[in-house]
């Protein structure tokens, strides 16, 4: 696996390090990783008096990596070392094209859809320039060690299964001693829909009609789901919620000490997630569990 880790010496850059950093079963088999840090644009006047040349270690950079050496010192990586200068979103995702990375892991700060909008955050200008999957940790304490609690958002479309096979594809990132959640929200669109069915036939829906159609619903979106974790060994535990996953993900994530968050994701841009509401930007916005959001391109339609 080639690993890109941009980091910049914030406690939100510090989280995806040392989540990594205990990472024992994807450490052992010697990913490739490269640290990317990326400097602020040089004004006009300090290109003309300046010694170095563009991509060299400033002192801030240095100070950077000596931390993240420090953290990974154990397993004995090779990690490759780059500096850029620029905006860094854009030099974010164009250093991933570049070198090829499988996984981009940053920190993020947080902010709402519209914040990341209008603020620049960083990691919502990545997620919206590439298609290569990005984990995203929070500040605070990253969860440690091999046994985690991994949740896999599945709604029944084909972004839940890009989801689930990628976790099935790279048990060595989650752990193998992990426990898996498989997460299905019923929307009330879908419960509007039941709804309708049953009118067209004159019957009116009770509680419990609700909650029998909503585990047909999850039965049929976990079938193509099963099949991909269970030809990687994996057992997830499946959990049915109600309302917006926008909403509803983030609380049961928090409530039931999810550690990691797994989400498909269709790569709406910046504009479109605030917009439309991508559910994977809102959760990636708002939430505060390490969120894995994997990327599925949309086809390409004829004649466009």
């Amino acid at each position: 696996m080639k690993i890109l880790l941009p980091v910049d010496g914030s406690e939100y850059s510090r989280s995806a390090v040392d989540f990594v950093a205990t990472r024992v079963s994807l450490l052992g088999k010697k990913p490739e990783m490269e640290l990317l840090n990326v400097q602020p644009e040089e004004s006009f006047w300090s290109k003309l008096v300046s010694r170095g040349k563009g991509g060299e270690e400033t002192h801030d950079s240095k100070s950077i990596f000596r931390y993240v050496e420090n953290a990974f010192g154990a397993h004995g990586l090779g990690l490759r070392k780059k500096v850029l200068r620029g905006k860094p979103a854009e030099a974010i995702a164009e250093e991933c094209r570049r070198f090829g990375a499988d996984l981009i892991i940053m920190g993020s700060r947080g902010l709402s859809p519209y914040q990341g909008l209008f603020m620049g955050s960083v990691s919502t200008g990545v997620i919206a320039r590439t298609s290569t999957p990005v984990l995203l940790l929070r500040g605070g304490e990253p969860p440690a060690g091999e046994k985690l609690t991994v949740g896999i958002a599945i709604d029944g479309t084909d972004y839940g299964a890009e989801a689930a096979r990628y976790v099935a594809d790279n048990i060595d990132l989650f752990g193998s001693v992990s426990l898996f959640v498989a997460i299905y929200v019923v929307t009330r669109q879908v419960e509007e829909s039941f709804s309708v069915a049953a009118a067209c036939d004159g019957t009116q829906l009770t509680k419990e009609d609700y909650e029998r159609l909503s585990r047909l619903a999850l039965e049929k979106a976990m079938q193509p789901i099963r099949k991909i974790l269970e030809e990687a060994g994996i057992t997830a535990r499946e959990v049915v919620l109600r309302g917006d996953p926008r909403d509803e993900i983030p609380k049961y994530a928090e409530k039931h000490r999810v550690d990691l968050v797994v989400m498909g994701s269709h790569g709406y841009d910046n504009f479109d997630a605030a917009v439309r509401g991508s559910v994977a930007m809102a959760v990636a916005s708002e939430g505060e569990v390490p969120l894995l959001l994997v990327q599925k391109e949309e086809p390409e339609v004829a004649g466009h």
